[in-house]
């Protein structure tokens, strides 16, 4: 994949180790008294995302789906002055390995690719992982606290607010002349208080990136609910997924929508587990 004249190439790093430890509370202001219960409120859900998004790295591998891209390259005053659409046959492949477990993405191509013009466009991977910022993995990483609560139709959804901390392993990357450069983002998740299923998570810089000229990043990430199997098991997984760049002179937008989820069983072999070296 080609990055675009000013390099731009934003992907989710997806290196995991499915580990089981505790999450750690998230700190509360000294002296609030209602601090002990905010902690517990916070340390429950936690937990239950946690659960939510460990269900999500299983279910995800396990389903293929069609994905449409529709990449944008804006003018100054927002105007799209350049569109190319595409839509794949989308599945996540999984590997592991000693560190752990990597995700990638696979994409073929439904119908024939358009001819190419000479119109720097961004390139996304791995947006529709965003979630994992509430991955076990990176419970260290990041800090955690309440943010209100929210309506959405008659449900009613707790807002949590994530900030990655400075020096910890950031679940995200830009890649620039060929290097990964770690980003530092924020941003909010809404979930279900009881089962900690994430419905939907926004994300940005934590500041403008002066030394590489990124003023913009935002991402927006949807998840739904897909019925599988007359069991009626439901896994949540992405519909929309979203992402904005801007830089002094240029501005992209990626829409991902993911759609005709369908599941399938496969069988892996534990190569770490089976090495009789080990």
């Amino acid at each position: 994949m080609k990055p675009s004249k000013e390099g731009l190439n934003p992907l989710s790093r997806t290196i995991l180790l499915l580990c089981l430890s505790l999450l750690p509370a998230a700190g509360m202001a000294a002296g609030d008294p209602d601090a002990p219960a905010s902690n517990a409120t916070l340390n429950r859900i936690l937990v239950q995302a946690h659960k939510s998004v460990g269900d999500f790295w299983h279910q995800f591998q396990s389903v293929t789906c069609v994905e449409k891209v529709a990449q944008e390259k804006l003018g100054k005053k927002g105007d799209i002055e350049y569109l190319r659409k595409s839509t794949y046959d989308y599945l996540v492949l999984s590997d592991e390995n000693q560190d752990g477990f990597s995700l990638e993405e696979s994409r073929l191509l439904q119908g024939k690719e358009s001819k190419a013009q000479k119109v720097p466009l961004l390139i996304t991977s791995g947006i529709s992982t965003l979630l994992l910022v509430f991955h076990p993995f990176y419970a260290e990483d990041f800090s955690y606290r309440l943010d209100g609560e929210e309506m959405v139709g008659t449900q009613k959804l707790l807002r949590i607010r994530f900030e990655h901390i400075p020096g910890k392993r950031s679940t995200t990357a830009l890649r620039l002349r060929g290097k990964d450069l770690s980003l530092e983002i924020q941003g909010v998740a809404s979930m279900d208080p009881e089962t900690g299923a994430i419905h939907r998570i926004v994300a940005g810089l934590s500041a403008p990136m002066s030394d590489i000229n990124l003023k913009v990043l935002e991402m927006d990430v949807r998840y739904d609910p897909q019925a599988f199997g007359t069991a009626g098991d439901i896994y949540w997984l992405p519909s929309t997924a979203a992402i904005n760049i801007q830089t002094e002179r240029q501005h992209w937008r990626n829409v991902h929508q993911y759609s005709n989820y369908k599941r399938f069983s496969v069988n892996t072999e534990n190569k770490m587990a089976n090495n009789p070296s080990r």
